[in-house]
């Protein structure tokens, strides 16, 4: 399986995330994704966001993260 790996930095959030919880913000995204049937894992490092998820399933997760107004 290739797997894809997406980046966000934590400045170019939306207002509506806390980004004093870069933790909480991880699980909400990871969770949001899970629930479009998207097998994604994401997790704070630092200075970003980083998703991680199969190949395939970019197409439906830029979607989601569209929706979610992270791209």
């Amino acid at each position: 399986m290739t797997t894809t790996t997406i980046r966000v930095d934590y400045a170019t959030l939306p207002d509506h995330f806390d980004r004093s919880r870069p933790d909480a913000i991880a699980e909400a995204v990871e969770a949001a994704l899970r629930e479009d049937g998207i097998a994604v894992e994401a997790s704070d490092v630092i200075s970003h966001l980083k998703i991680e998820l199969p190949t395939a399933q970019l197409a439906a997760a830029s979607a989601a993260l569209v929706d979610l107004q992270l791209i």
